[in-house]
């Protein structure tokens, strides 16, 4: 049975990643901050199935001892400060995690597990303001937060563990990929979750910056699985994973909002203070090696993820107001009808 020890495994990518793993018969290892009280939402319906151990990705001797503990064939690190809106009042913070914790989990594979497979879950973001359209691997790296700069030194260590030590060693250099399990403070989970609750009269309005920004959006549930099948092949490399087409965010609220029979230009407000302070204007993804060297394709498009998301968000809210009705007796505003998904 092989072993596989996950980073940020509570998260959107891990969740997915841990349960696809599962269910090729891994052994599953997630690592947890010892310091934190962990959220297992993501993974409630697997907790039991994993091993959890302790770790920080900012404390070299903590990952020597979590990749010593879990002896893993394999290691996925999906751990950090991952909202790039916070990178830019967290600089240090998203440095010492995005950037430099990468360099201790390679450094505690490298002395512990120096055989062990290990990926690093690079960024489109590091593209930043693109310097070719689409986006490939050989395309140059001009990144615009400083969660972007983190990134690109975590891809770049990557390469060199790789190269310097002869380490099975890639990254995955994923595009904008979704989910209902995404944050809440990430776009499109922003869009979706008040999608829900201005449909069900809990919300007003929906306030937004910049609408014409342009991603290359895609399901998580679907890239997870690029993530191991890179880990699968005879020698490390590196791999843009993304679906090849663009939509402008105006794009994903308006199909939200349709969903449930909306016009979003009743309910969204422009406000400046969602503005990047250096915006990245256009993200598009060219997959085609991927495509080709691991034989990855996605299964989800674009309409059916938006669709997804704001169905679950529906029913979360639902059961929110249902829970609210009966242990405090009133809401707000009450829902006086189920609303059809």
């Amino acid at each position: 049975m092989k072993k596989a020890l996950i980073t940020g495994i509570t998260g959107q990518d891990g969740s997915y990643l841990a349960e696809f793993l599962l269910s090729k018969g891994y052994e599953v290892y997630g690592m947890r901050r010892r310091t934190s009280t962990p959220n297992f939402q993501n993974v409630e319906l697997i907790k039991d199935q994993i091993q959890w151990i302790s770790g920080d990705l900012t404390d070299l001797p903590s990952m020597i001892e979590a990749v010593r503990e879990a002896d893993p064939d394999e290691v996925y690190n999906l751990a950090a400060q991952s909202y790039v809106a916070a990178s830019w009042p967290q600089p240090s913070l998203t440095t010492q995690v995005t950037a430099l914790g990468v360099n201790n989990i390679l450094e505690a594979v490298r002395i512990v597990k120096p055989n062990a497979r290990f990926y690093q879950a690079s960024s489109s973001e590091m593209f930043g303001k693109v310097l070719e359209t689409p986006q490939r691997e050989t395309t140059p790296f001009y990144p615009r937060s400083p969660y972007g700069v983190s990134k690109v030194y975590g891809h770049w260590i990557t390469v060199n563990y790789r190269e310097s030590f002869n380490m099975y060693a890639c990254s995955g250099i994923l595009f904008n990929h979704e989910s209902p399990r995404r944050g809440h403070e990430f776009v499109t989970r922003k869009v979706t979750d008040a999608v829900a609750r201005i449909k069900l009269g809990l919300q007003s309005e929906l306030r937004m910056g910049n609408l014409d920004a342009k991603r290359d959006w895609g399901f998580a549930g679907d890239y997870v699985k690029a993530m191991w099948l890179m880990l699968q092949q005879d020698t490390p490399d590196d791999y843009v994973i993304s679906t090849g087409e663009m939509h402008t965010v105006r794009e994903l609220v308006d199909i939200a909002f349709s969903q449930v029979d909306l016009d979003y230009q009743d309910y969204v407000v422009l406000d400046p203070k969602f503005v990047r302070p250096a915006e990245v204007d256009l993200l598009l993804g060219d997959c085609t090696k991927a495509k080709q060297q691991l034989g990855w394709e996605t299964e989800v498009s674009f309409e059916q993820l938006v669709k997804m998301m704001v169905e679950e968000d529906l029913r979360r809210v639902q059961a929110e107001i249902a829970y609210n009705n009966i242990y405090h007796g009133h809401t707000e505003k009450q829902l006086t009808k189920p609303v059809p998904l």
